[in-house]
């Protein structure tokens, strides 16, 4: 797959991108070369391959799903601006 003059104008106009005339033959053969080598990954069988979550072999640290309050509401208002009790005091937005 290659893409002409008018797809790289696009892909630019897509990604709101400023390209100028002078830039679009070298993004068009930047773009060639990322397609070519897409293609020559899409060649190489990786079936019976399992999907990986690193480059090294490590189990994902999971947490337990535990719906808490924080414990410290004192720690967490230490800073802000104005509290009343164990709440943040702002300003009416809703009339």
């Amino acid at each position: 797959m290659s893409v002409d003059q008018a797809t790289v104008r696009r892909i630019a106009r897509l990604a709101r991108i400023a390209v100028d005339d002078a830039a679009v033959p070298h993004l068009q053969g930047e773009i060639n070369a990322i397609l070519g080598f897409v293609e020559q990954l899409n060649e190489v069988d990786v079936s019976g391959v399992p999907p990986m979550t690193s480059v090294t072999p490590m189990r994902m640290k999971k947490r337990a799903d535990i719906v808490n309050d924080g414990g410290d509401a004192a720690r967490i208002l230490a800073n802000a601006p104005a509290r009343e009790d164990d709440f943040f005091v702002v300003p009416k937005v809703v009339e």
